[in-house]
């Protein structure tokens, strides 16, 4: 875990988003957090990285998610080099 990352302000909102009991919940409180932009983002890398789990092309990825291949290269980093938060998301959601 990067130790920039964790300060009481990152604490606060990490308790705040487990705070919350459903997608409703998620939308209300992540328009009010981030800009449409932003959440798309977030929405697209998550996307890419599912992609790339099974085995997408670059190609593949950029044509159905729109994501350059600068994300797509980011986001591969992170499911190869990163803390494995992809892989604990996608364990737990695929039981």
């Amino acid at each position: 875990m990067n130790k920039k990352l964790q300060t009481a302000a990152v604490d606060q909102l990490f308790d705040a988003i487990l705070s919350l009991e459903n997608k409703e919940e998620c939308y209300s409180f992540f328009e009010d957090l981030c800009t449409i932009n932003e959440l798309l983002s977030l929405s697209q890398r998550y996307e890419v990285a599912s992609m790339l789990k099974n085995k997408k092309t670059y190609l593949e990825i950029a044509e159905k998610t729109g994501a350059s291949t600068a994300t797509i290269s980011r986001v591969n980093r992170s499911l190869n080099y990163g803390n494995d938060g992809y892989e604990l998301v996608f364990g737990r959601l695929n039981k």
